[in-house]
């Protein structure tokens, strides 16, 4: 049975011998059957998910922080921003450089935040978070993430409101990293239904578009991953008939899992985290991140939501394992 209540964090005054607080804060459990999905209170972060004891994503111990962007939900930008600047109705804005070595701001502002429950069920949570005006953010937006299990597996409804006066830019997206527990990315079949990738800078931001056609980054037809590094941004993305679009890994055993994007997620980075500091992470997991604008969508326009004042923006994406009881055979 799943927790009903946050798993108990120890208070400020702790005593002689007591553990440390976790460097996530609260920690949260949903469930359903042999579906069990963990989450943090800091980011609202997607820390493990398990399907009859089997890793779906690649994710982190409760003692351990938050590294390489692991389960972390993107708000109010994916990806980055050129030199964190940009100018919205004719007013200049610089964003903190949170990624300093290339000089961007990196994949929002929320994902550091404490998130609260709104709302917790055995196999359901709702968090939620206001993000009020900063540096380089002159806006308000009220933020909730919807976590639900079931047989099917795992969906994650964001819902983003404006909550000032003015219309504000919007771009949202998730990090998750997955894995079918094998050693290294290496092992997995890859299947990714999209026909254009970005290619990029030195600082990491698009020049253009090109067809993935005679490229290493066309995997519209499954095919093992091997030692080819990725990291990059797709679109012109296919969806299956309910809508769908969905990224296929499968394992030599034969177990698959899909992470699907619902409307409005009309871009794709991959990342295999070949880059990553922490040695040890590298390869371990396929970053699989759904995006509703491409990098740098506040400067170029392209994909970016303008949300009026109390407008809502909402989008839906999952991940659909292939194995576990609750399972009769593969998803197909």
């Amino acid at each position: 049975m799943a927790d009903s209540t946050p798993e108990a964090a120890p208070s400020p005054g702790m005593s002689e011998g007591s553990p440390p607080p976790s460097p996530t804060g609260a920690q949260f459990a949903i469930q359903h059957a042999d579906h069990v999905v963990r989450l943090t209170e800091v980011g609202a972060a997607l820390r493990t998910y398990t399907v009859a004891g089997r890793p779906v994503v690649d994710g982190f111990e409760a003692d351990q922080p938050i590294t390489g962007g692991r389960g972390q939900t993107l708000i109010p930008w994916p990806n980055r921003i050129r030199g964190g600047a940009y100018t919205w109705k004719g007013s200049a804005q610089q964003l903190d450089l949170s990624e300093p070595e290339k000089r961007n701001a990196i994949h929002g502002l929320t994902r550091w935040a404490n998130w609260k429950v709104l709302e917790h069920r055995a196999a359901r949570i709702r968090l939620g978070h206001v993000l009020h005006a900063c540096p380089g953010w002159p806006f308000v937006l009220g933020c909730e993430l919807e976590y639900s299990v079931d047989a099917a597996g795992l969906t994650v409804r964001t819902r983003v409101t404006n909550l000032g006066r003015e219309a504000c830019p919007y771009g949202g997206g998730a990090h998750p990293y997955l894995t079918l527990g094998t050693r290294t990315v290496d092992e997995v079949s890859l299947q990714v239904p999209a026909g254009l990738f970005l290619p990029v800078d030195e600082q990491g931001l698009p020049t253009g578009g090109r067809p993935v056609d005679g490229t290493p980054w066309d995997f519209r037809a499954p095919r093992r991953i091997g030692s080819q590094p990725l990291d990059v941004t797709y679109t012109a993305i296919e969806r299956d008939t309910d809508g769908r679009a969905r990224v296929w890994l499968q394992a030599e055993d034969g177990a698959r899992l899909s992470l699907w994007l619902g409307q409005g997620y009309e871009y794709l980075q991959l990342y295999s985290g070949d880059t990553l500091p922490e040695v040890d992470q590298r390869r371990r997991g396929l970053a699989v991140e759904p995006m509703t604008c491409p990098p740098d969508a506040f400067n170029s326009g392209i994909g970016l939501q303008v949300l009026e004042p109390g407008a809502t923006h909402t989008a839906l994406w999952g991940i659909s394992p292939g194995f576990g009881a609750s399972h009769d055979g593969l998803v197909e």
